[in-house]
């Protein structure tokens, strides 16, 4: 697929679905930064990884926590300061169930079982992060008159699934920020997108104790890419408040049909 550059900023860049996201957009030439909170290392491996594959260093690894004003300023600083704008910003950065119990596939929890601390903690990144992302990232964004917001989401199944909260509520609430950031922004160039999956995928969230026969039914981060690179391009400009369900995507189709079977409007609607 031919685009042009982009600069962008992957939070959570370093493993799973921003790993894939950060590659597929370095794979077009565009600049991308990837932040980690923890395991630099990680994120240091994308940039190297990207380095071998495309023959320059697209990628830079910068260590900053979302859940931190000041490091969500500092992240798309780098980005003005080292590419001199930021057009793409993918929340990606979030804390899943993993941290309430390794055992959550098979055995939910209930709410009222849930440390506060922890409650707090994936709230703070899965909530509170993309908003301190998107306050510092819009100013560039709306004085440039373009720019694309990406929200990364789950099923709505999930966001009802016993045993599934905070992480179910809170990627509710990210839906909602994306349908009333979308409106905030109408008119200035800048669209806010929520994209999924669309089923369980191999990410760094799914248990270690989790059987082989299992884990080979999980999508591939990868099928993030197509509709990323879509969003990231002119040819989706005006498509804001929506949510595109990447194993729904068509490659064999058009895009902007492909697009239209692929996603519905943010938030509860399903229409």
């Amino acid at each position: 697929m031919s685009m042009p550059s982009r600069v962008a900023v992957v939070t959570g860049g370093g493993r799973g679905i921003g790993r894939a996201m950060a590659l597929a957009l370095a794979a077009t030439g565009s600049r991308v930064i990837v932040s980690a909170a923890r395991e630099p290392i990680e994120i240091e491996a994308v940039a190297d990884e990207a380095q071998r594959r495309f023959g320059e260093r697209r990628v830079e690894a910068v260590a900053a926590d979302v859940t931190r004003e000041d490091d969500c300023v500092r992240l798309v600083a780098a980005a003005i300061d080292r590419f001199g704008r930021l057009d793409v910003l993918v929340n990606n950065a979030g804390r899943g169930m993993r941290h309430v119990s390794e055992t959550f596939l098979t055995e939910p929890t209930r709410f009222w079982d849930v440390a506060p601390e922890v409650w707090r903690m994936v709230i703070d990144t899965n909530v509170v992060g993309p908003f301190l992302m998107a306050r510092a990232a819009a100013p560039a964004m709306i004085a440039a008159g373009w720019g694309r917001i990406v929200n990364v989401s789950m099923n709505r199944d999930t966001m009802r699934r016993r045993g599934f909260s905070p992480y179910g509520p809170s990627k509710a609430a990210l839906e909602s920020e994306t349908a009333i950031w979308a409106q905030d922004l109408d008119g200035t160039g800048v669209t806010v997108n929520a994209l999924l999956p669309g089923g369980a995928t191999l990410t760094g969230m799914i248990p270690d104790g989790v059987a082989q026969e299992i884990r080979a039914q999980f999508l591939d981060p990868a099928i993030m890419g197509p509709p990323l690179l879509w969003l990231a391009s002119e040819r989706s400009d005006g498509v804001t408040g929506r949510r595109l369900v990447a194993s729904r995507w068509r490659a064999d189709l058009p895009e902007a049909e492909a697009a239209e079977i692929a996603s519905d409007a943010a938030g509860w609607a399903v229409s």
